[in-house]
């Protein structure tokens, strides 16, 4: 292990430190495969190859290359690669096709598109509206048939030496497309020195990392999680990174243990897929000593621990355009793992109303971010100006997500996505909580909680509750409003309820409440004012 400090900010660039890694840790194991493993040295020399391959293609400072194609450790090299070319890399969701792949695709106007034989066909059927003319496919067999450049002719290629003098921290380095919940998706302008900042302050203090570690990676790496949890970390620790193709429940222990994982990252859902899985006697019998799992139901947290016999990871906040906004690394005060933590050194973080106004310690408020050095957050949308100027207040980052601040302790609680939260008669209702009370029902499958503007009052919204119903449920409207009576605030209660048969997904399964709020109600949707429901308070 060779953890890099980065004090000079002439170093903070993803290609000069696999360099300084190359040099002073050259032996050490970074990327690990089934297929075979490469140290830092290795992977230095690779990534120089193939810059040289991609400035053969005419790119450089500024050009831009999309990506489609599964974890493998070809990725990380090219995007390294582009990186010390002062190019951008783009990665491309793997579950987009068809229209959703098409328009990512074409936004990010790419120089060039990266893919391997498994995304193919997928890509065939958008490429003519892509408006790129030069492919790069990873197999040599499927780029002969495609009369594609192959990824084995970028590599077969004199080293690249990078003069730095002309690339800065603050330059940007990726374009990451956020999955489009709340509206069309934006390119996400990443910038160096927002992932080192997001390391330097947060994860390379969240884990406590130890000489042979070995990191776990089966996050997608289109995921702006995985680069900062595993790939960019490792790099900057001087670890080894395994690059696995894809998460599976049935075999991510067995898979910790064939690799001698010790420290890995997932989303809650992944957590809580684990934990639901058939328990055996030797679960607790593995390498992994550490995982940060986001977010992991602090019902459950300890009782994960003990099974799987690992340490649970405290997290924090980020988001694409901020990956490092609050976390508990940088207060003493001891806050429950639930909460998202404090405010890091390079940053301020407050709470603001619509009005710009900050509201008093326990209420709910969007989080605001003022950065107190450069590059701390997102260099914009790309191609999106206005949507770049609406993100902002003055020299504040509206984050768009709405916490609350503990008087006592200080530390900020997570509330809602500020568009999924419902403010009715003045209390501000978070439809997280909602659908957390209805998902506990055992006939409802699936479940999403928006507001419905009220006829009375534009800035307020009444509460509606769309669910999905298990197979051969007969759970009624009003079966459904008791139950959330007995087990929440009778404000949980929805003015308006639809059963409906699916709701509307991004490819990364997330729900397109913005679809939801656009559809507002049907001749289907139950009003419980109108059928005389009463909830008790």
């Amino acid at each position: 292990m060779y953890e890099l400090k980065l004090e000079d900010t002439a170093d903070r660039h993803l290609g000069r430190i696999l360099e300084l890694q190359a040099e002073h840790n050259g032996d050490t194991v970074y990327l690990i495969t089934d297929a075979g493993r490469m140290t830092y040295a290795e992977a230095n020399e690779a990534s120089d190859r193939l810059a040289s391959g991609f400035s053969s293609l005419g790119l450089g400072k500024g050009s831009r290359v999309a990506f489609l194609m599964a974890n493998r450790p070809e990725l990380v090299l090219m995007c390294l690669a582009l990186n010390k070319l002062g190019a951008i890399w783009i990665p491309i969701c793997t579950d987009y096709r068809g229209e959703w792949l098409g328009d990512a695709l074409a936004r990010s106007r790419p120089d060039v598109v990266v893919a391997d034989a498994e995304h193919l066909g997928r890509l065939s059927e958008v490429w003519e509206g892509v408006g790129c003319e030069t492919l790069v496919l990873l197999e040599e067999d499927a780029a002969e048939s495609e009369g594609a450049i192959s990824y084995a002719g970028l590599l077969a290629n004199d080293r690249y030496r990078t003069d730095y003098s002309n690339l800065d921290y603050g330059d940007t380095c990726a374009i990451l497309w956020t999955s489009g919940t709340t509206g069309k998706s934006k390119g996400v302008m990443i910038a160096h020195n927002n992932w080192l900042r997001a390391i330097l302050l947060g994860t390379n203090h969240q884990y406590r990392s130890r000489s042979g570690d070995v990191v776990y990676c089966a996050m997608p790496l289109y995921n702006a999680g995985a680069w900062i949890t595993c790939v960019i970390r490792a790099l900057v620790m001087g670890l080894g990174c395994v690059i696995e193709r894809k998460f599976s429940v049935s075999s991510f222990m067995h898979r910790i243990k064939h690799f001698g994982a010790t420290q890995t990252f997932a989303v809650g859902s992944m957590g809580v897929f684990l934990f639901k899985s058939p328990e055996g006697e030797d679960d607790a019998n593995n390498p992994l000593r550490e995982a940060l799992i986001v977010p992991m139901p602090p019902t459950v947290w300890q009782a994960f621990e003990k099974r799987f016999g690992v340490h649970l990871v405290r997290s924090g906040l980020g988001q694409s355009e901020c990956l490092l906004v609050v976390n508990h690394e940088h207060s003493a005060v001891e806050a429950p793992v639930y909460a998202l933590g404090f405010q890091v050194p390079d940053a301020e973080v407050r709470l603001f109303d619509d009005d710009g106004n900050e509201v008093p310690d326990g209420e709910a408020g969007e989080l605001c971010v003022r950065p107190k050095a450069p590059y701390v957050v997102f260099n914009g949308y790309f191609d999106n100006p206005q949507a770049t100027a609406a993100a902002y207040r003055d020299d504040w980052y509206l984050s768009g997500d709405m916490a609350r601040k503990d008087p006592e302790t200080g530390a900020f609680f997570f509330v809602d996505r500020k568009k999924d939260a419902v403010r009715f008669a003045g209390r501000n209702i978070s439809t997280v909580e909602v659908e957390s009370v209805v998902m506990r029902h055992p006939e409802i499958t699936e479940a999403a909680a928006f507001g419905i503007p009220t006829l009375e009052l534009e800035s307020e919204d009444e509460l509606k509750l769309n669910v999905v119903l298990a197979e051969k449920s007969t759970l009624c409207h009003e079966d459904i409003c008791r139950f959330i009576n007995d087990n929440a605030p009778y404000y949980f209660v929805p003015r308006y309820l639809e059963i409906v048969d699916s709701l509307p997904y991004t490819p990364t399964n997330k729900v397109q409440k913005y679809l939801l709020r656009k559809a507002g109600l049907s001749e289907s949707t139950w009003d419980s004012k109108a059928a005389g429901f009463e909830p008790v308070r």
